[in-house]
């Protein structure tokens, strides 16, 4: 996750950047909204320098876009948005967006990604032949544990990027731990925010 200033294409390049190579797996396509900030020759300049072949956006005014993989992104984005985001972050500032960007990827993302469950569906066929979507406890588990649980997962992650680092990472603190230091930094950000608040007042 990240945090941009300003919706332009002058914030959002060096986030993308950096986000994209945060990832311990190739990055093969990347579904954007129908914004000029994402629909320019600069992103684009950038995706083809990272080795990303696939460039999808959302198309204007269809929220229930018929393209599966994309109405899939934006409403994976929208419910991330309403129970990540606002939840953990809210509303700020947008001058404090560099502060809340380092605390993003430096503390919320990797928890997340490594202590934070979350429900994967399993597809089922009904009697009549239709695809169900069914959220069993024995699907519950971090994004992290997900990407392990791929076939041949090792696959898919970046050259010289293996699972014993990245176990590493994610077993360094219990998931307790983990929570207990994410509050700790959020609060630390907001007191940094509030003192800046009061000092521009």
């Amino acid at each position: 996750m990240g945090t941009v200033e300003a919706i332009s294409e002058r914030f959002l390049l060096p986030v993308l950047e950096g986000l994209i190579e945060a990832f311990p797996f190739v990055i093969q396509g990347i579904h954007a909204d129908n914004g000029s900030e994402y629909i320019n020759h600069r992103v684009a300049a950038l995706l083809n320098k990272l080795r990303i072949g696939e460039f999808t956006k959302s198309r204007p005014r269809h929220c229930n876009d018929n393209a599966p993989r994309s109405s899939r992104g934006q409403a994976l984005a929208e419910s991330k948005n309403a129970s990540v985001v606002r939840k953990s972050i809210g509303h700020i500032p947008r001058r404090f967006a560099p502060l809340v960007n380092e605390f993003t990827q430096r503390v919320l993302s990797p928890f997340l990604n490594t202590h934070r469950p979350c429900l994967f569906p399993a597809d089922t066929l009904d009697d009549k032949g239709r695809v169900t979507k069914r959220y069993r406890d024995s699907d519950v588990m971090t994004p992290y544990d997900k990407l392990k649980s791929l076939d041949n997962a090792e696959r898919f992650l970046n050259p010289g990027v293996t699972f014993d680092q990245l176990d590493a990472l994610a077993h360094a603190v219990s998931d307790l731990e983990a929570a207990n230091a994410l509050n700790d930094a959020r609060d630390a950000l907001f007191r940094t925010i509030g003192r800046a608040w009061r000092d521009a007042a």
